[in-house]
């Protein structure tokens, strides 16, 4: 089994609009209502590729009661943590004319001591019964940065292997708990690094990935947006190109390959082969509407257009 875990959980709203500006009224064409976070966009996938999962996390309100409505009509299994305050609403502006998007995203409920300890809990039970747990996005109000690192050691008690997918300070703090995957994108790597993402190159990342290798941790995938992404798992680094799709909304597109890779690990995939799931998923995303959505029947092909080259040096 994978657990998914969502910190600050969320209602995503996405809107179609024409010639959207700062100031006048707009009418949507078209609104599409998700549950959200990046946890639980992983969640979706996995569920989409048939894998037994679970998704937990805090939720609040009304908005939190919507988000475990909408699991549930999906038929996604979860056991959320319920905290006083109210579940976020992100908003997901599309401009189908000028072809831009933008995201308003609200903050969320804060997080008490009592809270957090229940979360530990729920995270403890459910990792004992899974193999690998997934943590992603960003952290609610309350919560210490280096919430993710402790709850890196908590799954890892248990014998599961965690995959983190963060950035900032929580990213930097957990890394020294050595959880078994990150996945930083090129320009939250940069910031770790101190660099400007356009400043850095192939050798670059690569030098970081092996560094973090030899602090113990065995697999670091760097996206690299349309470009691909650079993956580095068993002493091999891989270069990978995805296939050419029409971007339709590129929301949940690093969510996609996260559940993509956890998804090829838990089968027992080679590396090759998991990083092509994983690919080919963001990419069947990124032709999506919604965020968090895959149409499998498009993954076969998918599959057989991404590149991978080995890189190593």
């Amino acid at each position: 089994m994978i657990t998914t875990v969502t910190l600050n959980a969320a209602i995503d709203k996405t809107y179609f609009l024409n010639d959207f500006a700062l100031s006048g009224v707009h009418r949507v064409q078209k609104m599409i209502s998700e549950p959200g976070g990046k946890g639980i966009n992983v969640a979706k996938v996995l569920h989409r590729l048939g894998l037994e999962s679970v998704a937990t996390g805090f939720v609040g309100g009304h908005s939190g009661e919507h988000i475990l409505a909408l699991l549930e009509a999906r038929g996604i299994r979860h056991q959320f943590v319920t905290v006083a305050g109210e579940s976020r609403l992100c908003l997901n502006l599309i401009d189908e004319t000028a072809g831009i998007q933008t995201e308003v995203l609200e903050a969320g409920p804060s997080i008490g001591a009592a809270d957090w300890e229940r979360l530990k809990e729920t995270v403890a039970q459910l990792a004992g019964d899974s193999e690998y747990v997934v943590f992603s996005g960003s952290l609610p109000a309350g919560v210490d940065s280096g919430a993710y690192a402790e709850l890196v050691q908590v799954v890892q008690q248990r014998g599961a292997k965690a995959i983190v997918d963060t950035s900032g300070e929580p990213l930097a703090k957990v890394l020294a708990a050595k959880p078994f995957m990150v996945k930083p994108n090129e320009s939250e790597l940069a910031v770790l690094l101190g660099k400007e993402a356009h400043t850095l190159g192939i050798e670059e990342i690569r030098d970081a990935m092996h560094r973090w290798h030899a602090t113990g941790i065995p697999l670091v995938a760097v996206s690299l947006g349309s470009e691909g992404s650079l993956v580095s798992y068993e002493g091999t680094c891989y270069k990978v190109t995805p296939p050419k799709v029409e971007l339709v909304n590129p929301v949940g597109c690093g969510d996609t390959f996260v559940a993509g890779m956890a998804a090829g690990l838990a089968r027992g995939l080679s590396s090759e082969d998991t990083i092509v799931l994983a690919t080919a998923a963001a990419a069947a995303n990124a032709e999506e509407r919604q965020a968090g959505c895959v149409a499998v029947e498009k993954l076969a092909d998918l599959q057989k257009r991404v590149k991978v080259e080995i890189v190593n040096g």
